[in-house]
This record gives C-alpha cells, sequence and structure tokens, in this order.
C-alpha cells in the first residue's frame, strides 16, 4: 500500500518521479502528490484520485527542480482528498515529507505541537511528522530527521526533504519498506519497491529497520540510529522492465495469469528432480530438529494464508507433524503456544505485511525455528527469517494475487516433501511420483488457459449474481475459499465460501432459486459426499457451476455446468482447480466494467495493521 518516490539528481525531478509512482500504481492508491525543490523552495502539488488527476494539475503548473518526493496515498487517518493526500509540510512550508505506514502516537504529539504554536492543515498522522523535524532543526536536516523519529512510535518509511538544504535528501524505514537507488553520475533514488527506479537504475539497497540514507551532492551515506556510518552493498535486479509490462495483454492480471505455467516451473527448477532429494536453497533442517518439532505453525494473510492451508494438509500427510494454519492478523495476538519446539513458516508475496513481519519477529524471541516463503529477495522476512525459500513468480503487478498464489503453493507443497524426505515418512516410491506430477503442473495449467473463451462465455450468468456461494471439502476447500476471494477482490460480488459438510448447518438457509453456485470437485475419496452436497443446493434451486477433473463425467447429472481440468494426484489439485475460477473472476470484472488490476479500497502490500 501507497508508494513513495524521492530523487535527487541532474535529471529533471517531476518527470523521474511521475515515473516511479506510475509504476507503483499497482499497490493500491487513493490519492497522489509531489514536492520539488525549485528556485523560490519547495513547491507542492497533489490532488485526490488517480495519478492522471495528478498530471493534468502539473500540466498547469510545471515544476522545475533537480530534487523531489512523491507519494501515493492509500487513506488510513482521514479520508481521501487534497488536502490529506502527500506530500506533508512542516508549518512553514521549509520541510516537505512522504510517509508509508502508521503513527500511533500522532494525536499526543500533534497536540503537543499544537501546544508549541505549529498549525495544521490536514486529518492525517503523517502531519506530525513535518513539524517534528521543523521543531528539532538546528541547521542538520538529518539530526532534525533522526530526533524526529525517536519521538514517533508506530511504522513508517519517510523521505524527507527542506528548503533549508537544499541538495539533499533524507529517508529512513521501520517495518515499512525502503529501498535507496543508486544511479549515474552520483544520482539517488529512494522508493517503496523496486519497478519505480528500474527504468534508471538496476543496483539497489534495502534499507534495514532505523537505517538512515542521507542522499546529496557529495554521494549517498547509509547511517544507523545512533548516526555511525554503515556499508550497504548493493543488490543488482537482474529482472527486465518489460517483465513488468502488460507484454500485448490488456491488464497485468491477465498477463499474470498466463504467466503461472513458467511462474510455477520456475519455483521447482533445480529443486524438484525425481530420484534425488528436494533441494531447498539454504535451508538446512536436520532430523533431530525435525523430530523435536511438536507442532508446525503456518502463518500469513489472505491468498497467502490460503496456500497455507494446503500446506498444512501436504505438512500433515506426508511429514506426520502436526500443523495448524493462522491468519497472521489474529494468530499475534491469541498468544500461541510458540516455543523453541516449534517451527514457524510465515508466508508473504511481498516479504513486507506487517502481520505476518511481527508474527515472524514475535516467534524468533520465543525460540521457534522460523521459514520464510517470499517472491521478494531482500525483503523484511527474507533478511529476518532463519530460512528462507523463494517464490520465482516475478513481480506482480494485478493487486488480485495468481501467479504468486500458485507459486506459493508449490513451495508449500516441497517443504512438506522435503520434511517427508528428512524423517522416512513416505518411501521414496511415493515422493518421486509426487514429484513427477508437480513437474507436469506446468504443461496442465497451459491446458487450463487454453480453455478461456469457454471459461469467458460463463460470466454474463454470474455477473448478474447478488451473491455467490463455494462449497468445497478436504482441499477443495482451500480452492473454495481462495475462489470466492478472487471474486469478490476482482468483481466485488458478495462471495463466500463454505466447508460442504457444514452446509445443513446454517448456509442452506441462504440457497433460493437461482443462487450461484460453484464447487470444486478433485478429491475422489469424497466425490459422493460433495454429490450430496450439489443436489442439496440444486433441490432449492441453485445454479451450480463444478470445478471437476476429467474423468468425473458423473457431474453432468448433478450441475448446470462444468469446467474440467487436468487429472493429478489429490494433494495437488488446488494448483489447478483455481485457474478456471480466476479467469472466471477476471472475466466477470470485464463484464462488470470494473478496474481489474487495480480493485477498490485494496492494497498490493499491506504494510500497516
Amino acid at each position: 500500500m501507497c508508494g513513495i518516490v524521492g530523487y535527487l539528481g541532474p535529471k529533471n525531478a517531476e518527470e523521474v518521479l511521475i515515473s516511479g509512482l506510475s509504476k507503483l500504481e499497482y499497490r493500491g492508491y487513493d490519492s497522489a502528490g509531489i514536492s520539488v525543490m525549485g528556485k523560490d523552495g519547495i513547491v507542492t502539488v497533489k490532488s485526490a484520485g488517480r495519478l492522471k488527476n495528478l498530471e493534468e494539475r502539473l500540466n498547469e503548473s510545471h515544476l522545475y527542480g533537480n530534487e523531489g518526493i512523491g507519494h501515493t496515498r492509500w487513506a488510513t487517518h482521514g479520508a481521501p482528498s487534497d488536502t490529506n493526500s502527500h506530500p506533508h509540510n512542516s508549518a512553514d512550508n521549509k520541510f516537505s515529507v512522504v510517509h508509508n505506514g502508521i503513527i500511533e502516537n500522532y494525536m499526543e504529539l500533534k497536540e503537543e505541537l499544537k501546544g508549541k504554536g505549529f498549525t495544521f492543515r490536514s486529518e492525517t498522522d503523517t502531519e506530525v511528522i513535518p513539524n517534528l523535524i521543523e521543531m528539532y532543526y538546528e541547521g542538520d536536516l538529518l539530526s532534525a530527521v533522526m530526533k524526529a523519529t525517536e519521538r514517533v512510535r508506530g511504522s513508517y518509511a519517510l523521505g524527507v526533504i527542506s528548503s533549508l538544504e537544499p541538495g539533499k535528501l533524507i529517508a529512513v524505514r521501520k517495518d515499512s519498506p525502503l529501498i535507496v537507488g543508486l544511479g549515474e553520475n552520483g544520482e539517488g533514488f529512494i522508493a517503496s519497491d523496486v519497478p519505480a527506479v528500474l527504468n534508471y537504475t538496476r543496483n539497489v539497497v534495502y534499507l534495514n529497520d532505523m537505517e538512515f540514507t542521507e542522499i546529496s551532492e557529495e554521494g549517498i551515506k547509509f547511517f544507523d540510529k545512533d548516526r555511525n556510518e554503515i556499508k550497504k552493498t548493493p543488490a543488482e535486479i537482474t529482472w527486465s522492465t518489460e517483465s513488468a509490462e502488460k507484454g500485448g495483454f490488456d491488464h497485468f492480471t491477465m498477463k499474470e495469469i498466463h504467466e503461472q505455467p513458467k511462474a510455477v516451473k520456475d519455483t521447482l527448477m533445480a529443486r524438484v528432480i525425481p530420484g534425488e532429494d528436494i533441494k531447498l536453497d539454504d535451508i538446512k533442517i536436520t532430523e533431530e530438529e525435525l523430530r523435536k518439532c511438536r507442532r508446525i505453525f503456518i502463518v500469513a494473510c489472505g491468498t497467502a494464508y490460503h496456500s497455507g492451508l494446503a500446506g498444512k494438509t501436504a505438512i500433515e500427510r506426508l511429514a506426520g507433524i502436526p500443523a495448524e494454519a493462522e491468519v497472521a492478523s489474529e494468530f499475534r495476538y491469541s498468544d500461541p503456544l510458540v516455543d523453541e519446539n516449534s517451527i514457524v513458516i510465515v508466508i508473504s508475496q511481498s516479504g513486507e505485511t506487517a502481520d505476518t513481519l511481527a508474527v515472524l519477529r514475535d516467534s524468533k524471541k520465543k525460540g521457534a525455528r522460523v521459514i520464510a516463503i517470499t517472491n521478494v529477495v531482500g525483503s523484511s522476512v527474507s533478511r529476518e527469517a532463519d530460512d528462507v525459500l523463494y517464490t520465482w513468480a516475478g513481480p506482480e503487478i494485478g493487486v488480485a494475487s495468481t501467479k504468486a498464489y500458485l507459486t506459493q503453493l508449490t513451495a508449500n507443497y516441497m517443504i512438506a516433501i522435503k520434511f517427508a524426505e528428512i524423517l522416512g515418512t513416505k518411501s521414496n516410491e511415493e515422493l518421486d511420483e509426487i514429484k513427477k506430477e508437480m513437474l507436469a503442473l506446468p504443461e496442465k495449467i497451459e491446458k487450463i488457459l487454453e480453455k478461456k473463451e469457454e471459461i469467458k462465455n460463463l460470466a454474463g450468468e454470474i455477473s448478474k449474481a447478488h451473491d455467490v456461494y463455494f462449497l468445497g471439502r478436504g482441499l477443495d476447500y482451500v480452492t473454495a475459499v481462495e475462489g470466492a476471494l478472487k471474486l469478490k477482490e476482482l468483481t466485488y460480488i458478495h462471495a463466500e465460501a463454505y466447508k460442504g459438510g457444514e452446509l445443513k448447518h446454517g448456509p442452506i438457509a441462504l440457497i433460493e432459486e437461482g443462487t450461484q453456485v460453484i464447487v470444486p470437485v478433485t478429491q475422489i475419496d469424497l466425490l459422493e459426499k460433495m454429490q450430496s452436497n450439489i443436489k442439496e443446493v440444486v433441490t432449492r434451486g441453485a445454479e451450480v457451476t463444478a470445478v471437476a477433473e476429467e474423468s468425473m463425467k458423473e457431474l453432468e447429472k448433478f450441475v448446470k455446468r462444468i469446467i474440467y481440468i487436468p487429472e493429478t494426484i489429490s494433494l495437488l489439485t488446488p494448483v489447478l482447480a483455481i485457474v478456471p475460477l480466476q479467469l472466471l473472476s477476471y472475466y466477470v470484472c470485464s463484464e462488470k466494467g470494473f478496474d481489474i488490476d487495480k480493485p477498490r479500497n485494496l492494497a498490493k502490500s499491506v504494510t500497516v495493521e
């Protein structure tokens, strides 16, 4: 959520900032603005709504300067408006700040500052920061920023400029992602994510918590909170800017759905080889460590949590270790029974999800071993976990996650197989069969994508529904919850997933003539039970769409429509069964005319609670 861009160098800052912000639109936002250091001081232009609204205002008042900061805001404090948009300036307009995160003690700071004569224009928590910096400024911008952050509780990534020290850009992070780009001719960039700077540099530094950077004509320096200068090694970004472009598709979401075969293949590559043990990068866990593990906790949010539901089943079935899948925002406050005999697996596409990161840190304090599954090299989760397994999905721009989910499922399965290999809980023959089926998944996903026109034809009827219910048993329930989430995210249709066996315990009251019900049916041992559930809703007037394996032709007797998927072993079916539901949600969204890549109210990376 929110996007930060900052620049200092020989180029026109306005152009760099707008270019960077346009690359961060996928993160979700409701307003945008920039501040540029001009010859007469800081000039700030901002606007509610999409970035194009800001660009229209800039066409009327061009900003000229070689230094500036920009922001796309996702509202937390104060409704979306021109005034509440970032950047926010100090009362004397000599300090300008962009901020991602939440300042928890802003009210007490605001009252203190008001008592000292400072005035405020917005309803935001952010506005206390430039005023704190003004209060502490004594001729050294970096020192003033450091003193201000000592007073602040909460999460933040900050970019700061001041007309009192032109030619200087200060940035700091705490619990909110921030990178520093190292450009040519001494130019420097800050950004909340890599795509913002890829047009200008491939060399980036990932800031750790409470690390500061000072970008000036003298170069780029890094400091800890005690102002000790520290050395940071830049990472080279190897993926191309083209990989973050639409590549001929109408939307990033459809492009990323089509990239799923490659993403899954890349995540498996060199790690899964029949006849050989799974290779999990640098994860080295011993049999002794696994045998002392009493429970595995898989913790994540949203779509990543749904992948963890499949991971729980895979670990229990293959490795025989009790496992739980939990939502991070609940888990961290539930006083969980995590100790040195626990393994905690945290899953985050961005590696910066606030609640998941908090679970990671709490679990390490309790002595647990923490394994991270993430898509972003150098992210906070990847740096702070004991072990990390990267998914190789590449950049995912569409807010509704697609290819990240399939690679997270794949990673969960690989961990489960690895644990089974170490413990010897399954025969080599059985594990080899699973590996062979995993390697066949990319081709089977391709076959499902070939049916997209067939799935598109179903969108018209589903788009008219006010409510859609998903039913599933066993691992099909995993597909049901993720399918319902995709439909909610993209189409704003009320969609709920229920376990098939719970149907008679309340949800069946919601079924009436014409109700749309979507049923993934891939678990052969639960087929008869699901047929009973389907009959129950059909008897009450429901129209049922099934997602089933090609061998399950008997379902045609009970349902209105079937989307067939290739067969695989039951453990792996969530990887295939979700793909038709991703496509269906995409086409329903298109039918309704909504913004497919940027659904309302949603953010790509949730870096606040």
